[in-house]
Parts: structure tokens; sequence; C-alpha cells
């Protein structure tokens, strides 16, 4: 019964969410900014409900939580690129990307067969990509010392390789082709276990 209630209580404010901007509850005290009538005691609410919510919003404990919502019509969107996968079969795999966004991460949320098998810790090569036109190439900020050693061991190295989980995608990088090669060297990272992608 008292999970009804609160159930009750919470859909109210879901259901606010997208026309409010922000909700904020900090050190247990609420902050009124749009929600916070939603959480206080109210005389509807039976004794079981009170109760625990006096016991939530308690100064004993410490949580700390913030919604944080973006308008729709303040027209925000994330930015995002063009980029072309080139599978080994040659095929081309076009998706798009949002700005800030590694290209691992990028080929994995679009079910493409870019390995990763360290997950972006930069121990293994398996996320090894070709720049396939040195302009984009050059538009790359410089491999570090500890991407230079992992490409070491990549398969089919070239002047263009990079690893994927290195690569951030950004607006220069709009139309960028990246060829996966046709195979990996996947070596066993300490206490790794490999997930299916």
């Amino acid at each position: 019964m008292l999970f009804n209630r609160l159930s009750r209580l919470g859909s109210r404010v879901v259901k606010e969410l997208p026309r409010e901007r922000h909700f904020s509850v900090c050190g247990m005290r609420i902050l009124q900014r749009s929600y916070g009538r939603y959480l206080q005691s109210s005389p509807v609410l039976e004794r079981q409900t009170r109760t625990f919510q006096e016991a939530l919003f308690s100064n004993n404990h410490n949580l700390c939580t913030s919604f944080s919502t973006t308008s729709e019509k303040s027209g925000e969107e994330t930015e995002k690129i063009n980029v072309i996968f080139v599978d080994k079969d040659g095929e081309e795999i076009h998706i798009k990307v949002p700005i800030g966004m590694n290209i691992l991460e990028a080929a994995h949320q679009n079910d493409i067969e870019l390995e990763g098998a360290c997950e972006a810790s930069l121990a293994c090569s398996t996320c090894h990509v070709i720049v396939m036109d040195t302009e984009y190439y050059n538009k790359l900020e410089e491999p570090t010392d500890e991407e230079n050693d992992m490409l070491d061991l990549a398969f089919g190295l070239t002047e263009t390789s990079r690893l994927g989980c290195q690569v951030i995608a950004k607006p220069e990088l709009d139309g960028v082709r990246l060829a996966i090669p046709s195979a990996t060297r996947n070596f066993a990272v300490d206490g790794f276990v490999p997930k299916p992608h």
C-alpha cells in the first residue's frame, strides 16, 4: 500500500520532468526548485507515507541527487558527425557519431564488429582502425606513447593506423572513412573477462 502511494507521488514528478528544467535534492534537504512541492509532506498522504518521507528526508542521511533535463523547446541536440566504416569485405557502413564519443564506443553502439577487448584501457590493439584518407589522419591528435606501443602489436599496421578507442569524434572528422582490418591480435589482458558483442 505504501509503495502504491509513493508510486503515484513519483509518477506526478515524472510527468512534470519534461516541463521543468531542474530538480535538486541535496543533503536530504529539498531545495525548492520545480519539484520540491511533490516531495514535501502532504495532508493527503496517510501516516505511513509521512513516516517514510520523514525517514527519507531526515538529516541523518547523506544523499545527493539531481536531475537535469534538456528543454525540447531550446532546440539543443547533440551534434553528430558522419563516420564511414569499411569492413573486411569492403562493405561501407555509415553511422552518425556524437561529438566527443570515441570510435570504439560508436562502433559498439551501431553493432559494428570492432573488438575492443580491453574496453578502451590501452591494453590491446583489437580496436585497430585504418584512417583511409591522410587528410583526416592529419586532423587527429598525435598518438600517445601508450597507443603507439599497442599499435606496434596490431595486425596489418599502416602509416594511418589508430586505435578506435583513442579517436574522438570532432567536427573536423565529419565524413572520415575507417577501414577495419581483416584480423586482430588479441592477447590476454590480466583479469579481463571477454563479453560478447
